[in-house]
């Protein structure tokens, strides 16, 4: 077995795929509609196919706005340069909420940045 998504829902499908695409760098795999059901899905990731791994954004059509609740925590990222990959992130209009820095109670180095709809990306320092 492996993972091969994670579903979250979106406010903005459009706002959301800038997010993952031209701001976290992930490849967009796929966009659909389905009218009958009132929905749009699109993948992305940093594989080579969706199967690798991949985000499902998911629009409900008319929903603005979703209760994040407290039992989801965040998606994590592994990245090589953590610094420079905050200050590109900064710098295409992404929010890091936490500047990179040695994890409470750790040495590992991590930061956080907020997706348009308030989901939380981990970025640990690999």
């Amino acid at each position: 077995m492996k993972i091969i998504h994670t579903m979250i829902r979106v406010k903005d499908m459009d706002a959301s795929i800038r997010f993952y695409t031209e701001i976290l760098g992930m490849k967009l795999f796929s966009k659909d509609d389905y009218p009958g059901g009132e929905f749009s899905l699109a993948f992305v990731g940093y594989g080579d196919h969706p199967d690798d791994g991949s985000i499902e954004l998911t629009y409900n059509w008319g929903k603005s706005d979703y209760d994040l609740g407290d039992a989801f925590g965040h998606i994590a990222l592994g990245v090589q340069d953590i610094y420079g990959t905050c200050d590109t992130i900064k710098n295409k209009g992404g929010e890091v909420v936490r500047e990179p820095g040695p994890m409470k109670h750790g040495t590992t180095v991590i930061a956080f940045v907020k997706d348009p709809n308030g989901y939380m990306i981990e970025l640990i320092q690999r």
